[in-house]
């Protein structure tokens, strides 16, 4: 372990969808100018995803959750303000309320063409955003112990972040329906539990060398060590409508990593649960959201996740006063008193059907609350 610590450094990428302003339907073919021109604007921070009619923006690396918010409201506001003329918006939703996938071609880029050629309609159907949250982590052997470790919280973080309750049109009856198309694909849920650094390379060594995958990109995990960079990289949550929300979110994992180090440092750790059992979590956040709990599998009951939340604000209170986020750590209240973005869409949805509204045009005003949230930064 380096003498002086973690860097815990904070990126974050986003992923939107692009959508027509006029019929709010996803814009299958956006012209390649758009990305060009916020290209000019935000160099090297703006990247085409795997379906055309995506937008991935990626922070600089902050040295605090402060800066890394200010670059991301730079970043969504540059995407909309560029969209728009063009006649689109991007969307922070996991989901669109009702595109088909079957009408949205994928990114003419050779890594796009491997994936389309060997994943087929598994990745065709990744109509799909999340949110990613890198954190300086520079030590190998470090980096896979937080892995084994925070992998217990991850379905915290989906619960708060959860913007994919609709697909195709219908209402699916869960919170988080992205990860039922996302887990189609290989190699994607919670990661194993590795021993060390040279155990995990070992394995991921395997894959490589019987050709099944180019490098350690391709493991899709819920939570992963970087390839490219010295940072472990959270991907289980849904892309977030609130720019608030999404940092908040973000600088709870940053210091869950930070209290799992802390504790690491006393010669403690957080207790190792069975993949299963988190599991089972895993899936109470996908279907229920916030709503009906989960697990603490140290009482061995289904607790609130109000009840939860104040327990994990008072396990990092020390580490969100050390690292400057107190303030988007208290701002997860907010998310658990509101709601989130699948809360939200589901709402204007049910008051559109009340007025009168078809299912189509109930739709369409959730896309318009999405297009409105999506942009406000301020």
């Amino acid at each position: 372990m380096a003498a002086s610590g973690p860097s815990f450094t904070i990126g974050i990428e986003e992923e939107y969808l692009l959508v027509d302003l006029e019929t709010r339907d996803v814009a299958s073919d956006p012209p390649e100018a758009l990305f060009r021109a916020c290209q000019k604007r935000i160099k090297g921070l703006v990247a085409h995803e795997f379906l055309k009619a995506q937008i991935e923006i990626n922070t600089e690396v902050s040295a605090s959750v402060a800066d890394a918010r200010k670059n991301l409201a730079e970043l969504r506001t540059t995407v909309a303000e560029v969209a728009e003329e063009y006649g689109l918006a991007p969307i922070a939703a996991a989901t669109h309320p009702f595109s088909n996938w079957q009408e949205q071609d994928f990114t003419d880029r050779k890594r796009y063409k491997v994936i389309a050629k060997d994943l087929q309609t598994v990745v065709r159907r990744l109509m799909t955003c999340g949110m990613h949250v890198h954190v300086g982590i520079d030590d190998d052997e470090l980096r896979i112990d937080l892995l084994n470790q925070v992998s217990y919280f991850l379905p915290h973080l989906l619960a708060f972040s959860t913007s994919s309750p609709f697909w195709r049109g219908e209402d699916t009856g869960l919170k988080s329906y992205r990860l039922s198309v996302f887990d189609e694909l290989p190699r994607t849920g919670l990661p194993n539990v590795f021993e060390s650094w040279p155990e995990y390379q070992r394995h991921v060594d395997a894959l490589v060398n019987a050709g099944l995958i180019e490098d350690a990109t391709k493991l899709w995990w819920d939570v992963r060590p970087s390839h490219r960079y010295p940072t472990l990289e959270m991907r289980i949550t849904d892309v977030c409508t609130r720019i608030d929300d999404a940092v908040s979110i973000a600088a709870l994992f940053m210091c869950l990593l930070r209290m799992l180090y802390r504790l690491k440092k006393s010669n403690q750790r957080w207790r190792q649960y069975a993949s299963m059992l988190v599991a089972e979590n895993r899936w109470r956040a996908q279907r229920y959201g916030l709503d009906e709990g989960l697990v603490d599998f140290g009482r061995g009951e289904i607790v609130p996740c109000a009840t939860l939340l104040g327990e994990i604000i008072d396990l990092v209170g020390e580490d969100a006063d050390a690292l400057g986020c107190v303030t988007e750590i208290g701002h997860l209240k907010t998310i658990m008193k509101k709601g989130t973005s699948s809360h939200r869409q589901l709402a204007t949805y049910a008051k559109a059907l009340d007025k009168g509204a078809s299912q189509h045009d109930a739709l369409v005003k959730v896309v318009d609350m999405l297009i409105k949230e999506t942009r406000k930064t301020g």
